[in-house]
């Protein structure tokens, strides 16, 4: 995992990331607890549900980890031909798309005073709502100073996995390439 130096000093967010494995142990407890109970009652819709839910989380963290490391290996490649990019990552990051909140992973490529941010989640709990469109996850890919050069993503099952797709400003879905993630790199690094 990359981290800042200061963002590892920052108390509240080590708070959040525990409170947010804490939640997700609970999370986990439950589940168990739920497909025992569904077992026990001969509720084989219920234990249905929760199967489908698991594997679609696992879809999630497979989604988000792609992109963040696509961009990850990107900025090193950059660097090693002398951009000299830093990276900050931040895990169990919660970050607004629409009305939704999501939890996930924060990406922030930086160069000098200019900075390329990628957002990555999906909803943890009931409250922090739903992802719009039917997907598995939503994504945020920020230019600092720059909102128009943004990029809004979507994750969504194809069959046994799971793939993104850009969300256009007029609302069409186009697949994400990764020369549209190398396009973003650019603007950071032109």
């Amino acid at each position: 995992m990359i981290t800042s130096a200061r963002a590892a000093a920052r108390g509240p967010r080590r708070r959040a990331a525990k409170e947010l494995s804490g939640f997700e142990e609970d999370y986990e407890r439950r589940l168990e607890e739920a497909r025992a109970l569904a077992r026990g009652a001969g509720r084989g819709d219920v234990l249905d549900y929760l199967d489908l839910r698991a594997a679609n989380d696992r879809l999630r963290a497979v989604g988000v980890a792609w992109l963040v490391e696509t961009f990850t290996a990107l900025a090193g490649e950059a660097n090693r031909a002398g951009a000299g990019l830093s990276l900050a990552r931040t895990d169990a990051h919660r970050f607004r798309v629409g009305n939704s909140w999501m939890v996930g992973t924060r990406l922030v490529l930086s160069r000098g005073v200019r900075s390329l941010t990628v957002e990555a989640g999906w909803p943890r709990a009931p409250r922090d709502g739903v992802v719009r469109g039917g997907g598995l996850a939503a994504a945020v890919v920020g230019h600092f100073g720059r909102r128009d050069a943004g990029d809004e993503l979507l994750l969504v099952a194809d069959a046994d996995s799971s793939r993104w797709l850009v969300v256009e400003k007029n609302g069409a879905r186009s697949p994400l390439h990764e020369d549209r993630l190398r396009q973003h790199l650019n603007q950071l690094l032109g």
